[in-house]
């Protein structure tokens, strides 16, 4: 009698273990979006960069690196068409500065209705920003110097677009050691400790709100949104120490050590992608101020190496909750590296700081610390987004191809260390986070209608049964165009003339064959004219 009790114990035991770990597989997988801000396509190691990007570099061992996924070109644009799988001009961010419309669904507000937990550390960027109407005191606001309560339409804040929790900024660019339009939810951030670094407050935020989401049964969604490495080029000094004298061969050099490195990192063929020229047009031998410069690169440097080492802790994080290998990581860029420089104070660039003390924008020795206001300039924008032309803005694929890696131990099992050659967007991202999430878009929003969105999963992509998720994919900003359809592509500088590639034989952009297939280029100019007309019908 005493050994039957045993056998039905245990076997009451053994099936409540059967029932919880069923339950356990069935979890949902919880979703995190790590977001770079102007990110050069080559800087982190495993796409052939020389700064030190242990963790990236670990979650591309661990997963898939894509070679031709596609952003926006410009940070405003691709933000919105990440949160809500439509195209930019769908959704009022045609141009920058403007605020998300409010009957296309985001990511959290799908998720955090399908049982998600669902939170945001960063840049948000997606609000309307309106300077004041008198300079001086838009100069007094950006400095913490002036009061005005609201730095955009609440309504329009990521608290009020799905997100249970938001940490960060409202605005596009900010001082790292005392950002303007820190926000909690709606409730203004004051004051930051001497310490504080934005980039580190990204990161604490994530690590914050994943530990306290692993205590219940919920999935959860993390967008994960950093200022890094955007301009004003400001680094910790410990951080800028380790790049001292890396970048003193200059800008030449380091491009064709970057597309060594791509070519190594198996990212690039050489044989359809050879390097495309630097479009600076800057010669090193002829730069009048090298070590300045150099310290320019050195900084940028700095800051995407403190992003990855936030990334570490998160990981860390992650494991120590037991929530890793259910949880599906993408990690991309929202445009290529920046050409920017000269911009003076005015919008949203401080003259100040909070003490009053004057920010320095010209004359400088070093870059890095809080009254410095740098930028990486063109020439290092050229030579970071090795093997493409151009950068940010521009339809060209040095402005909107991004490294791109997506990790997940549990759902990619056999897929580590592998590079996907696939051609993918990132409207792609919410379909894909709706059919990891089981969860379907709704027909209603904020009580407004929505319409359908534009992107695909890109899970079959993972699995190898496509090679594209789109036969047609369109860009437009600011007069730089570009249309993409198959293996044939069309690109322009705002203002300039439409330049036809193949991109199966020519990846980076090198060889223009639009004098030679006129009839190519009228044709597709046409199916581009067709998708304007479709996809912003507020401009015809």
């Amino acid at each position: 009698m005493k050994n039957l009790l045993y056998v039905l114990v245990a076997l009451i035991f053994a099936g409540c273990s059967s029932n919880t770990e069923e339950k356990k597989e069935e979890k949902k997988p919880n979703i995190i979006i790590i977001m770079a801000d102007d990110l050069g396509y080559s800087d982190i190691g495993c796409y052939g960069g020389e700064i030190n990007t242990p963790n990236l570099d670990g979650l591309a061992a661990g997963g898939v690196r894509f070679t031709q996924f596609h952003n926006a070109a410009r940070c405003c644009p691709t933000r919105a068409s990440l949160l809500t799988g439509k195209y930019p001009h769908q959704v009022g961010l045609d141009r920058n500065g403007q605020t998300l419309s409010r009957n296309a669904a985001t990511i959290a507000e799908v998720l955090k209705t399908n049982g998600y937990h669902t939170g945001m550390a960063g840049k948000w960027h997606l609000s309307r920003t309106k300077a004041l109407p008198d300079k001086e005191e838009q100069l007094l606001w950006l400095s913490h110097r002036k009061d005005t309560g609201i730095f955009a339409p609440p309504e329009s804040y990521p608290s009020n677009r799905g997100f249970e929790e938001h940490w960060g900024v409202i605005w596009g660019v900010v001082d790292y050691y005392d950002p303007f339009s820190l926000v909690h939810n709606e409730k203004e951030i004051k004051n930051v400790p001497d310490d504080f670094y934005i980039t580190d407050f990204i990161t604490d935020k994530s690590i914050e709100m994943v530990d306290s989401y692993s205590k219940d049964d919920k999935p959860f969604f993390l967008y994960v949104a950093h200022t890094a490495p955007h301009w004003p080029l400001h680094a910790l000094p410990e951080d800028i120490k380790k790049y001292k004298g890396v970048y003193d061969e200059g800008w030449d050099k380091l491009r064709e050590n970057r597309y060594k490195g791509l070519i190594e990192q198996g990212i690039v063929d050489p044989a359809i992608a050879p390097l495309a020229p630097n479009e600076s047009g800057k010669l090193w031998t002829d730069c009048e101020n090298k070590a300045w410069e150099a310290r320019h690169m050195e900084a940028h440097a700095a800051m995407v190496d403190r992003l990855d080492q936030g990334i570490g802790r998160l990981i860390q994080k992650l494991k120590e909750t037991g929530e890793y290998d259910n949880t599906v990581i993408l990690f991309l860029a929202d445009n290529g590296a920046s050409p920017e420089r000269g911009y003076q104070p005015g919008f949203d660039r401080p003259g100040h700081n909070r003490e009053g003390k004057e920010i320095d924008y010209n004359t400088f020795e070093r870059p890095g610390s809080e009254l410095t206001w740098g930028y990486l300039g063109v020439a290092w924008a050229g030579a970071i987004n090795a093997p493409f032309r151009y950068w940010k803005k521009e339809s060209f694929e040095g402005g909107n191809c991004t490294p791109f890696i997506v990790h997940w131990p549990t759902g990619l099992k056999g897929k580590e260390n592998t590079i996907n050659q696939g051609v993918g967007h990132v409207i792609d991202i919410l379909p894909t986070c709706l059919e990891l999430a089981e969860a379907e878009y709704p027909s209603m929003i904020n009580n407004l209608e929505t319409s359908q969105i534009e992107g695909k999963s890109i899970l079959p992509l993972l699995k190898g049964e496509i090679s594209t998720t789109h036969d047609t994919l369109f860009w437009e900003h600011e007069g730089g165009r570009a249309l993409r359809i198959g293996d044939w592509k069309i690109s322009a500088l705002s203002g300039g003339e439409w330049e036809l590639f193949n991109m199966a034989a020519d990846r980076t952009e090198n060889n223009n064959l639009a004098k030679e297939m006129p009839e190519k280029v009228n044709e597709m100019e046409a199916v581009w004219q067709k998708e304007y007309q479709r996809i912003f019908p507020a401009k015809n």
